[in-house]
């Protein structure tokens, strides 16, 4: 017997104000047919004054628990995935603890950027083999709409805010690949490439900076990574691609997504997309995409998912689970 990390629930929630491409024609020489053919963007979500991280956060965090059954109180640690919490400290994670009424276990905050879904979720994985937690929480959050620099055309309509949320429990498996739960992790960084994606601002530089992006030498890099690192991950797990049933991406451009499946020999019907909808969330956008995927009917028990992705530092990695 071997012990894995399942998912034993899974939600979202994203704000209520969608921003169609067209709202930025006015503002930016820009068209919602440029925005669409370079990036499959068509929409996205913008939180609304006054509506913080944490707040998109505990939403998607009581939207997973209802989905599992589970109450505040069968949850001993809670990683929440976010390069925009809402104060430099307490954790957002902290404070969505405090608002569901965990008043037991411990919360952290993950900060991988557009990765930090998936290295959330390796963390939640390590606590789960190592007996430190039984049933982890694991939320990626953005409002990412608070540090674009909106006279940008180039960034300024990529990004969007939200939240996603999945419940993982420990559960006895046989120790193969047919096991549900998490079969495998991979983890990278390389901070060389620091000026290809990062925010010109912080508390030590003691300035607020807005999100800058080398577009070009991003989409270089993740086409070639992504699918380096979610092949490693099916390598770990004993499993190959054409084991796959499921490509579930970090949701950052239609391009991005559509040279990874092809650089791993699967078809875009057996990916999951959501980029149209909710533009690039960051580390909110995989729990998104699992959660609405779920909710169409595309992911189903048993199936087999490999979810990758890439954000500033850069860092990246991919997760190999069974639904």
């Amino acid at each position: 017997m071997s012990l894995r990390a399942v998912v034993r629930g899974v939600g979202h929630h994203l704000p209520e104000r969608v921003v169609p491409n067209a709202e930025f024609e006015s503002k930016l020489d820009t068209s919602d047919e440029w925005i669409r053919a370079r990036s499959g963007i068509e929409r996205r979500h913008f939180a609304a004054e006054g509506e913080t991280t944490s707040d998109l956060a505990t939403r998607a965090a009581k939207a997973a628990l209802a989905d599992a059954g589970l109450g505040p109180d069968d949850i001993d640690a809670i990683i929440l995935a976010t390069s925009t919490a809402d104060f430099t400290f307490p954790s957002a994670a902290t404070m969505v603890q405090a608002r569901l009424g965990m008043t037991q276990g411990f919360a952290f905050d993950v900060q991988a950027v557009c990765a930090g879904f998936v290295y959330a979720l390796a963390n939640a994985n390590a606590l789960i083999l190592s007996g430190q937690a039984r049933r982890v929480l694991v939320i990626g959050a953005e409002t990412f709409s608070r540090i674009m620099d909106m006279t940008d055309r180039s960034t300024a309509v990529l990004f969007g805010d939200g939240a996603g949320a999945l419940v993982l429990e420990a559960q006895e498996g046989q120790g193969t690949a047919a096991d549900r739960g998490i079969l495998s992790t991979d983890l990278h960084s390389d901070g060389r490439y620091r000026d290809l994606l990062y925010v010109d601002g912080g508390v030590s530089t003691q300035t607020t900076g807005h999100l800058r992006m080398q577009g070009n030498q991003v989409f270089r890099h993740a086409v070639e990574k992504l699918a380096a690192t979610a092949e490693a991950a099916l390598e770990k797990a004993g499993l190959t691609s054409a084991d796959v049933d499921w490509i579930v991406p970090h949701q950052a451009n239609i391009r991005i997504i559509q040279g990874t499946a092809k650089k791993m020999d699967l078809p875009m019907e057996q990916v999951v997309v959501t980029v149209q909808d909710h533009g690039n969330t960051s580390a909110a956008s995989i729990p998104l995409a699992l959660s609405v995927g779920k909710a169409r009917g595309q992911i189903k028990q048993g199936d087999l998912l490999v979810t990758e992705a890439i954000g500033g530092g850069l860092a990246w990695g991919a997760v190999v689970l069974r639904w």
